[in-house]
């Protein structure tokens, strides 16, 4: 199932266990994940830059820069968490005695 922003920028859903019901090694890694969500902050950035850009000279809408900035804005706060996360998890196993 995928899920799609508004700008029509597809994001894939996230679905536990999903990587290893379809062979782990034919789906994406862990690591093309983070990839693909950094590119979506990227982007989401780059379009909210661009709406702000086309209101201010006049030929864009309010509202929709407010909602890419929203929407970047949203983007960038869910990468955060999963940092957070990550971090988190690193340091739980790092505290482990083996």
């Amino acid at each position: 199932m995928s899920v799609s922003l508004i700008t029509g920028t597809p994001v894939p859903a996230v679905v536990p266990g999903a990587a290893a019901a379809r062979g782990g090694a034919a789906g994406a890694s862990f690591g093309d994940s983070l990839k693909g969500l950094l590119s979506s902050v990227d982007s989401s950035a780059g379009d909210a830059n661009t709406a702000v850009s086309e209101m201010v000279t006049g030929s864009g809408d309010v509202h929709h820069a407010m909602i890419a900035l929203q929407q970047a804005e949203m983007t960038l706060q869910l990468t955060v968490q999963i940092r957070n996360k990550l971090m988190q998890a690193y340091q739980d196993v790092m505290r482990m005695s083996v």
